[in-house]
C-alpha cells in the first residue's frame, strides 16, 4: 500500500496539569483521506488533545504539525482549512438555524451556496427558520456540525458527534461521517469512547488511556489481531497431547482442553481424524475467538462499562 502524506503529526504531544500528565508524549499520524477513530475511555486524554490541535490550549511539551505546517507557526492559515465540532456546539440560541450560520459565514468567509449545502448535508434545511434555542439536542448536534462543515475543509475534527442523537440520528451521522473522504476529499479525525461507533466508521485508529497512546494503525491490521484459539476435549487429554505433539502440533493445557491457536477448518478437521484414527475419542471441539472489545479492554484494562 502507498504510503500517505500525514495530515496531522504530532511529535511527544504533552499537556501537564498539576502534577498530572493528562496527555502524555502521544504521537498522532493522521493519513490522508482517512477517518482517524480516537478511541478511548472518558477521561483518557481525548477533548484534551483535540483542543491542543485546534490551538485552543498550549501543550506543555511536544509539537503539532498539520497539512506539513508548525502550528505554532502557521495556525491561521492551518484553521482556515480545519473544521471542528468539540464537546457542545456553540449556537446563538435567539436566532435560527440560518442565521447561526450567515454568522459563521461572514466569519469564515465562504458563500452563501456553503450554507445550504451543509444544511442540506445534515438534513436541517426545513428546520433552518426555527429559533435554535427551540431545537431538540440532536438538532442542536446537527447544527454544529453544518457549521464544522461550512468551509468543507480539508480535515475535519469531531469530538463525540454522536452525543444527544436517537438511534437514527447516529444512523444518519455515520454515513455522513463515512461519506465525507470521497465526496469532499475530506480527512476526518473523530473521537469516541465508543468502540461500535469507530468500528463501523473508521479506516485507522489510535487507542488512548490515561494519556497514553497505547496503539495506533490500520482499523484491519487491529481486526487481525482478533485471534482465534481452538480448544479440544478428549477422554484422554495426556496421551493426546503426545500423539498430536509427536506430529508437529503444539498444544497447552488449559484446565480438563487442549488449545492450539490460528488453525484453520481443515487443520482442525485434520487433528480430529488423527485423535479418531488413533481411537482417541473427542468429546469436545470449541472455538474462541478474541473480539475487537476484547482487545480493547486487555489494552486499556477498563471494564466493559466506559
Amino acid at each position: 500500500m502507498v504510503n500517505k502524506p500525514m495530515i496531522v503529526k504530532t511529535s511527544h504531544l504533552t499537556q501537564i496539569h498539576g502534577a498530572v500528565k493528562s496527555v502524555n508524549k502521544v504521537d498522532l499520524h493522521v493519513p490522508e483521506g482517512e477517518i482517524y477513530g480516537f478511541l478511548g475511555p472518558n477521561g483518557a486524554g481525548k477533548t484534551t488533545t483535540i483542543k491542543m490541535l485546534l490551538g485552543l490550549i498550549k501543550p506543555s511539551e511536544g509539537d503539532i504539525q498539520v497539512f506539513g505546517k508548525n502550528l505554532r507557526k502557521a495556525r491561521s492559515s492551518i484553521l482556515q482549512n480545519t473544521g471542528s465540532l468539540v464537546e457542545s456546539p456553540s449556537y446563538y440560541g435567539h436566532l435560527t438555524g440560518l442565521e447561526n450560520m450567515l454568522v459563521m459565514k461572514r466569519l469564515r468567509n465562504v458563500p452563501m451556496k456553503n450554507v445550504d449545502e451543509a444544511l442540506r448535508i445534515v438534513r436541517l434545511e426545513k428546520q433552518k427558520n426555527k429559533p435554535v434555542n427551540q431545537y431538540s439536542l440532536g438538532m442542536k448536534q446537527r447544527l454544529g456540525m453544518a457549521m464544522a462543515l461550512l468551509s468543507f475543509p480539508k480535515l475535519l475534527i469531531l469530538d463525540e458527534p454522536t452525543n444527544g442523537l436517537d438511534p437514527s440520528g447516529i444512523g444518519e451521522m455515520r454515513e455522513l461521517i463515512k461519506s465525507l473522504p470521497s465526496r469532499y476529499g475530506m480527512t476526518v479525525l473523530l473521537s469516541s469512547h465508543l468502540l461500535s461507533e469507530i468500528e463501523q466508521m473508521a479506516t485507522s485508529v489510535g487507542i488512548i488511556n490515561e494519556g497514553n497512546l497505547l496503539y495506533q494503525g490500520r482499523m484491519d491490521d487491529l481486526r487481525q489481531k482478533s485471534r482465534s484459539t481452538i480448544r479440544l476435549k478428549t477422554e484422554n487429554n495426556k496421551k493426546a497431547q503426545q500423539l498430536l505433539e509427536s506430529h508437529g502440533y503444539y498444544l497447552s493445557q488449559e484446565t480438563s482442553r487442549l488449545t492450539f491457536e490460528n488453525q484453520g477448518d481443515k487443520e482442525v478437521a485434520k487433528v480430529n481424524k488423527l485423535l479418531v484414527d488413533n481411537d482417541m475419542m473427542v468429546t469436545r471441539i470449541e472455538e474462541n475467538k478474541l473480539s475487537l472489545e476484547d482487545i480493547f479492554l486487555e489494552l486499556t484494562g477498563k471494564e466493559k462499562s466506559l
